[in-house]
């Protein structure tokens, strides 16, 4: 999952006693061919099952593998990597604004340029960001399928719209997501909406399971919801996203990330990884995250089961 400013440095002091410093002397001693690849992921869902899928593949393509998978959140895992702790993790394309100090950059809020500036930013690292998924994992405003389908709400121009016709709306959010100015007052001075405080339901913390599901119960009158774009409760609570057609939101898609020394060593990984990363659009990546969250399956097994489809 993508994480915000206060989220991706919340862990920034577990990451110094969590990612023990490996020197260069040490990593470049053991980088023979036959050297397996360390491949870690972020400890929650979305991370679990991309972890997976890189476990997997690179296990079908007879590449030897550690498994470090949910090591902990994005600073213990980004700093596991640079430090050589582990050798390869799915990260997102929007957290080098955060890496690289570029918070205030227009970059993020392009696909094409996001990637190509992580993948300029990191090769002085010693880091290759590979072939990123179209899936994007960022803040969404998101609405009820019924109230979708109604008023053919698809987009956020269309919830404008209907918003000016006097459509009844109530949102649920975190204060962080009213507050932000770069969630929804952004969303609101471009698209041309504003929402009062009587069609707001601020909810603490930011989670979006808790928003999701007061859409989902209509909790005080809810019928939208803060979400990520690919919540794996979305379908399974019967929410729509509506896409931010002005990219509005820095664009959050997941890649893997790799040290050199593995596609120095293993080339056909790049390759391997591509085939399944362009596979996952929105709405592929919201149903293996719902099989975990909701449906109860294993990561492991979600991938596993993923992974055998494509073969076919």
């Amino acid at each position: 999952m993508r994480w915000s400013l206060t989220r991706i440095y919340a862990g920034l002091g577990a990451a110094v006693l969590l990612a023990p410093v490996v020197g260069p002397q040490a990593v470049a001693a053991s980088t023979p061919e036959d050297r397996a690849v360390v491949v870690g992921s972020k400890i929650d869902t979305e991370g679990a099952v991309l972890g997976e899928l890189v476990l997997q593949t690179l296990e079908r393509i007879d590449v030897p593998v550690e498994n470090r998978l949910q090591l902990g959140v994005t600073s213990v895992v980004r700093q596991a990597l640079e430090t050589g702790e582990i050798d390869l993790y799915p990260e997102y394309t929007g957290n080098g604004a955060f890496f690289f100090d570029m918070t205030d950059s227009p970059v993020w809020n392009d696909a094409e340029k996001a990637w190509q500036t992580v993948r300029d930013r990191d090769a002085d690292n010693g880091l290759v960001w590979l072939s990123p998924a179209s899936a994007n994992n960022t803040w969404s405003m998101s609405v009820r399928q019924d109230l979708a389908q109604e008023h053919d709400l698809a987009t956020l121009d269309d919830l404008a719209d209907y918003l000016d016709d006097g459509g009844e709306f109530k949102f649920a959010a975190s204060a962080e997501f009213i507050e932000s100015e770069q969630a929804l007052p952004a969303f609101q001075q471009a698209y041309g909406f504003t929402l009062d405080e009587d069609q707001l339901l601020v909810l603490s913390g930011g989670n979006t399971a808790a928003t999701m599901r007061a859409a989902a119960r209509q909790t005080s009158g809810v019928n939208g919801a803060m979400t990520y774009g690919t919540d794996g409760g979305l379908a399974a609570l019967g929410l729509t996203v509506l896409e931010d057609t002005r990219n509005v939101q820095p664009i959050y898609q997941p890649a893997p990330v790799a040290r050199e020394w593995v596609l120095e060593a293993y080339p056909e990984v790049e390759a391997a990884l591509e085939n399944v990363f362009d596979t996952l659009d929105e709405s592929t990546l919201q149903e293996l995250n719902a099989d975990v969250a909701v449906n109860g399956l294993s990561a492991d097994r979600v991938a596993g089961d993923y992974l055998d489809g494509l073969d076919r």
